[in-house]
């Protein structure tokens, strides 16, 4: 698996896991601030853009940065955050190893599985998978994640390089992810954070997260759309990942 890393001197280790149709620098601001004090690690998750394997799963994306954190890191880390698929990917991990870091951020992930969304993501891609590599129709759909200016021509680029087959099967995977029982057993100190202005089936996520994780803190971000707390402001986000340290 493919990294991008800050502060590789730096003995803590902080792993942040991007969301779906992005790449790692949907926390490089993050990187940039942290790199100070920590070794912020980046992954590129499977099926996108830089990566070095497609997309087979939530499960399996979870299994290769466990197999890195045991290669490289020991087998556990400071904290690990992650943004919406990323974030599945976060509480998979969390269900199959529940000491693989001291702290985790969920942000925006969502755990009650769809079927319809799920059958209807082929057809839809397939009716727009030629727009989705046009700059005007990439600039909509910028527009509508709520994502900060500066990054568009990272979004652009990266989007328009993940393949048809990569794309579904990553969209399929996310509607389709559920909690595992096993998530009960972490012994992490959990964050769940999710946008005041989300969709309502993603506060019902954050909430089900919640009652999953004995101990953890729930947090509405009153006012922000899904992904908007770690793109848009990444000093409050870093501020959380130091304060998380010092509890």
């Amino acid at each position: 698996m493919k990294t991008v890393e800050y502060g590789k001197e730096n003995r803590e280790v902080i792993m942040l896991l991007h969301g779906g149709g992005l790449s790692w620098w949907n926390y490089r601001s993050e990187a940039e601030t942290l790199c100070g004090r920590y070794h912020v690690v980046l992954p590129i998750l499977d099926g996108h853009a830089g990566s070095d394997a497609d997309f087979a799963g939530i499960e399996e994306n979870a299994e290769r940065i466990i197999s890195l954190i045991d290669r490289e890191y020991a087998g556990s880390v400071f904290l690990i955050g992650g943004l919406s698929l990323g974030a599945q990917v976060l509480v998979e991990m969390l269900s199959r190893r529940p000491e693989i870091c001291q702290c985790a951020i969920i942000e925006s992930a969502c755990v009650i599985p769809s079927r319809i969304t799920r059958a209807l993501t082929g057809p839809a891609l397939s009716a727009s998978c030629g727009l989705i590599r046009k700059k005007w129709f990439a600039e909509l759909q910028f527009r509508s994640l709520h994502i900060r200016d500066d990054l568009f021509e990272d979004y652009f680029r990266d989007t328009a390089a993940i393949s048809k087959s990569n794309m579904t099967a990553f969209l399929q995977a996310n509607a389709a992810y559920e909690l595992k029982p096993e998530l009960r057993r972490c012994r992490a100190r959990v964050r769940i954070i999710v946008g005041g202005k989300e969709r309502k089936k993603m506060l019902r996520s954050a909430r089900m997260l919640r009652q999953a994780l004995p101990g953890s803190v729930l947090e509405v971000k009153e006012g922000l759309f899904h992904g908007e707390y770690s793109i848009n402001h990444a000093d409050r986000y870093a501020a959380e990942a130091r304060k998380m340290h010092r509890a």
